[in-house]
């Protein structure tokens, strides 16, 4: 052809074109997968923060912890007890500054909360999925030297698996305010 371009300079461009296509798809799918993934991890760090924030208040400010093994020891749980040991604890209690027993367990993969005698609800949102959570207790028992303290550990994850998936680690130290004596 004059003037024009012949059909496999056409074909040529035409690959190309879808070349580059393909390319650019392949990262705005990609951006979107990652911003997927980091809305769905904000999500759970925040709403872990607030639970992990509103356990630690409550203990700093509590007394007479009580660690337990098992998570689905029946309460009341009034005798100090620790779990330093290699065995640590699934469950923890205390009374709170205003003398109300206070229970955490993990059930379900969510982490729940008893105050008193009531039953147990949620402190974590269904977006996030905790699978260990683990309690080590010192100095909680009496006649000891020590000022007593919870060690919180959570393994967690949030979004499905592949991709989308991000597993997370959040440990914690809290020490009884009030003097023990």
């Amino acid at each position: 052809m004059k003037n024009g371009f012949t059909l496999i300079e056409l074909m040529v461009a035409l690959s190309l074109f879808i070349v580059v296509m393909t390319i650019s798809m392949g990262s705005i799918v990609g951006v979107f997968d990652a911003n997927r993934k980091s809305k769905t991890l904000k999500i759970a760090l925040t709403n872990l923060n607030l639970a992990v924030e509103s356990m630690s208040k409550e203990m700093r400010f509590g007394t007479r912890y009580h660690c337990e093994t098992d998570p689905n020891a029946l309460p009341p749980f009034t005798t100090p007890q620790n779990c330093a040991g290699p065995i640590p604890g699934r469950l923890v209690s205390f009374l709170s500054s205003g003398g109300v027993q206070i229970t955490y367990r993990l059930n379900n993969q969510i982490i729940e909360k008893q105050v008193g005698a009531g039953g147990y609800i949620a402190a974590t949102a269904p977006e996030i999925i905790v699978d260990n959570l683990t309690f080590y207790t010192l100095g909680a028992e009496s006649g000891d030297t020590f000022q007593p303290k919870v060690v919180i550990k959570i393994q967690s994850h949030a979004g499905t698996t592949g991709k989308s998936r991000s597993d997370f680690t959040l440990q914690t130290l809290v020490s009884q305010r009030v003097l023990d004596r």
